[in-house]
């Protein structure tokens, strides 16, 4: 089998949630013996190989989307799966033309769909090729739900087994280490963060810088003595070891949340608000507080390219209270931090890399389009049938 993957986010090196997603699929495919190519976004046009993974990362491939659809025709894959890092739609569409029968969508992170009420740029035209995809997946129900009541069509949850091998380290410890937050912007709540810095100044609080942390975000960070940046590290482990819990008070609508899987599998206790697929996450774990969400995002950028988000007013007295609670009852920390890990241990378990190479196997091979301008031969019968019908036509003549 082969399987081209096309993405408007870096691959190489991976940066994101959903890139590490997919490609702990393409890994299982191509340690499986399939052949598995990526056609990505990148810095500049390059080429590289990743656990048998062969990159194109092509610079500004939005608008050289024709790259893409040369892949296709030099490739011929089985199966094209566009991920919905594709705020434009643009390659979504490029690769509908070029495949039109062999389309998979993988659907990560809602903001960036054609449809639904959260998207950015919602697009009728587009929202029907997802549609009328031989098959869209999602990696959590909370999101099969979404895709099905916006789109009406039914979607795969396939979870990837992003999270390493067991056993995981057991890093919780109360009274030391920082509140961490992963990503810190607009929509991942920076406001609820530096409100609560602010709220325990005794405390020390961390921001992971990620994709959507801003030039404005670092200084706010800087300006307060009990906060630090931590930057990019090649193991979240690295950072998670340096916390005493996990602060997830986004304000845009989750597609799942992967990093509090992440926190909990390792024993910390997570502290997220009911933002769309965290609710998931958690897994029925405590602490997980009402935020006010970001309803209106701009028609214009920050320096991430991202849209600037209208950030609401937020009630930050339930926040500070269930913090507090983690700061400073032990029995109760402890108590959190072992459910969660129980609750992330029982969630992996069940997880398994194949289950997408299954999936992409049980769609079979895509029906051959037939040369424009060829005629179906007509057999004995069907002769003898259209003969009968244009004789009727003709009133028996």
């Amino acid at each position: 089998m082969k399987v081209l993957l096309t993405s408007n986010a870096s691959y190489d090196p991976p940066k994101g949630g959903s890139t590490r997603s997919n490609l702990a699929w393409l890994k299982h495919l191509a340690g499986a013996g399939h052949q598995v190519r990526v056609v990505s976004a990148a810095d500049s046009d390059a080429e590289s190989v990743m656990d048998g993974i062969s990159i194109r990362g092509v610079r500004n491939l939005s608008f050289r989307a024709d790259e893409l659809a040369s892949e296709i025709r030099a490739f011929a894959p089985d199966h094209v799966l566009v991920s919905s890092e594709d705020l434009s739609h643009i390659l979504l569409r490029k690769a509908a033309s070029a495949a039109p029968d062999r389309l998979v969508y993988v659907a990560h992170t809602p903001q960036w769909f054609p449809f639904g009420p959260e998207s950015w740029n919602p697009e009728p035209a587009a929202a029907d090729l997802v549609r009328k995809a031989r098959a869209v997946v999602v990696i959590g129900r909370h999101m099969a739900a979404y895709v099905e009541t916006h789109l009406g069509r039914r979607a795969s949850i396939i979870h990837p087994p992003i999270y390493g091998t067991p056993p995981y380290r057991k890093l919780g410890r109360f009274g030391d280490g920082s509140v961490l937050l992963v990503n810190p912007c607009a929509a991942k709540g920076i406001s609820i963060f530096l409100a609560l810095a602010e709220r325990f100044p005794q405390v020390e609080f961390a921001g992971l810088a990620g994709w959507g942390t801003t030039a404005a975000d670092r200084a706010a960070m800087l300006a307060r003595p009990n906060v630090s940046i931590l930057e990019t590290v090649p193991d979240i482990e690295d950072a998670l070891a340096q916390a005493r819990l996990l602060l997830m008070p986004s304000l845009w609508y989750e597609g799942f949340g992967l990093i509090a899987m992440e926190a909990m599998l390792r024993g910390l206790p997570v502290l997220a608000s009911t933002s769309g697929g965290l609710v998931d996450a958690k897994r029925g774990t405590g602490y997980v507080v009402d935020a006010n969400p970001i309803r209106q995002w701009l028609r214009e950028f920050d320096d991430t390219r991202m849209p600037v988000a209208v950030v609401p007013d937020q009630d930050i007295e339930p926040w500070a209270r269930a913090l507090r609670t983690l700061l400073e009852d032990e029995t109760e920390y402890w108590r959190e931090a072992e459910t969660s890990r129980t609750a992330g241990l029982e969630f992996v378990s069940h997880l398994d890399a194949g289950e997408f190479e299954n999936l992409l196997l049980g769609l079979g091979e895509a029906p051959s389009p037939r040369p424009a301008g060829t005629v179906k031969r007509l057999g004995p019968k069907e002769i003898e049938l259209l003969r009968r019908k244009l004789k009727e036509r003709r009133g028996g003549e």
